[in-house]
């Protein structure tokens, strides 16, 4: 017979043991590492040869959140991009690190051209073609995956407690410009790219962007310990001579270092993937400076518009959907593409981009889905997205959910190249020509996979 007192000793345990596990505090670690690449390393995938020298340094920082399951990562590392089994490896060190899995972490670059790429499967490939090293430094990649993964767990004995979380932002002054200029006929009249002295091209409309910039802060109690802000914008102002460096994205980071130097910031690019500077920058170092110097303000208003609010562990939550994204018509047949990385007469760079393309089509023909997630922390959400998505899915995110403080980072798995919007591939011009690697439905995969993460 079960008695009475039984049966309520071990509905007092259970209620204890709910109470204690709700009252376990959240906790923020933080990570960083140099991840600047040895002289005579390519940059930009092997638009740069063998990079001369270093203009500033790169970073991969990151942050840990402790408390509410298993633990969450997120990194942004001052690379090109981070594709395929390269995001994988990155994804793995930082899991083991910290003691959770791969699902639950999140990489994206930052997508700087002075810096490098990281694309193991497409090395692989060259490397059997005689082509080591063209297009990736697989010893100094390999060496900044262990360093990070020994750096994120060592992060975890220096855990703060999280009590709030803070919600700003800003509107930046003169730094994206759409790259798609429309004429009349619907289609792309003007590539607007990184620069440009061209007076039309100038004198276009800055087209559709996202002018803020949005920052989540990360206290415990009145102090402030990590700001990690988002801003869509493709992040060159000069690059293609050899000289690493963080362009203006770093740069304004380090500004924000310089500022607040008890406080770990780390930046995320947003949706970028159409937008660049190019309307108001003519490819200067003069124009560096002043580029810098906008975004930095504009992480500073982010700042100082901020307001707080508590937050447990029931107020975070990590979500995950795979998805299966249609490969463009020209990775069906990867025959042609053969024949491009084997021809000894094209140049390193265009093997390289071939390899680059049989890769990524070979790994989504074998099944593979690639991973949007988002990281709920209250009424604040972060979005995570591959490639270089255009800046279109990251205000149809926000529209989706109005009453909500939406942060999109672009860049995470590099593999599938430019991600544009279903009408974007009628339109022509660059991003939706053949360094795209999704067809034009691809749209009709993400908008509803976003749609659900966002619910």
């Amino acid at each position: 017979m079960i008695r009475p007192w039984t049966v309520m000793s071990a509905l007092v345990i259970l209620f204890v043991a709910v109470v204690v596990a709700e009252a376990a505090p959240l906790q923020i670690a933080t990570f960083q590492i140099d991840v600047t690449p040895p002289m005579g390393s390519p940059l930009c995938d092997g638009l740069v040869p063998e990079a001369a020298k270093v203009d500033d340094p790169l970073f991969a920082r990151g942050l840990i959140l402790l408390g509410a399951g298993d633990p969450i990562v997120l990194c942004a590392v001052d690379f090109v991009g981070i594709g395929n089994t390269g995001h994988d490896a990155w994804r793995d060190a930082l899991a083991r690190a910290v003691g959770t899995t791969r699902a639950r972490v999140a990489v994206q670059s930052l997508h700087q051209h002075d810096a490098p790429g990281c694309e193991f499967d497409a090395e692989e490939i060259l490397a059997a073609q005689g082509l080591s090293g063209k297009i990736n430094d697989i010893p100094f990649l390999k060496s900044a995956i262990q360093r990070v993964e020994t750096a994120a767990k060592a992060s975890l004995s220096n855990a703060h407690p999280l009590t709030h979380i803070g919600t700003g932002q800003a509107r930046v002054d003169r730094v994206a410009s759409n790259r798609r200029v429309l004429g009349d006929d619907g289609k792309i009249k003007i590539v607007r790219l990184s620069s440009t002295k061209d007076p039309e091209a100038i004198a276009a409309p800055e087209g559709v962007i996202d002018p803020n910039l949005k920052m989540i802060s990360f206290w415990n109690g009145d102090s402030l310990l990590t700001t990690v802000t988002y801003y869509a914008t493709h992040p060159q102002s000069h690059y293609g001579k050899g000289a690493v460096s963080s362009d203006f994205v770093g740069l304004a980071r380090a500004t924000r270092d310089r500022d607040e130097p008890g406080v770990f910031h780390i930046h995320f690019n947003g949706a970028g993937g159409n937008l660049a500077a190019g309307k108001y920058n003519n490819g200067s170092p003069e124009a560096r400076i002043e580029l810098t110097q906008r975004l930095a303000e504009g992480m500073k208003k982010a700042r100082e518009n901020t307001q707080r609010s508590p937050i447990s562990a029931s107020d975070v939550e990590w979500r995950v959907e795979p998805v299966s994204l249609p490969l463009r018509d020209r990775l069906l047949n990867l025959t042609e593409i053969e024949k491009v990385m084997l021809d000894t007469n094209v140049i390193p760079r265009e093997r390289g981009r071939a390899a680059r393309d049989f890769a990524y089509a070979t790994r989504i023909k074998s099944g593979h889905q690639v991973e949007l997630s988002a990281l709920r922390l209250g009424s604040a959400m972060i979005l995570n997205l591959p490639g270089e998505i255009f800046v279109e899915y990251q205000l149809a995110a926000q529209a989706m959910q109005p009453d909500r403080f939406i942060c999109t980072a672009g860049y995470g798995d590099y593999g599938p190249g430019y991600i544009g919007t279903k009408i974007a591939y009628s339109q022509g011009g660059y991003e939706t020509s053949n360094v795209s690697r999704t067809a034009p439905e691809v749209e009709d995969v993400l908008m509803p996979a976003i749609q659900k993460l966002l619910k």
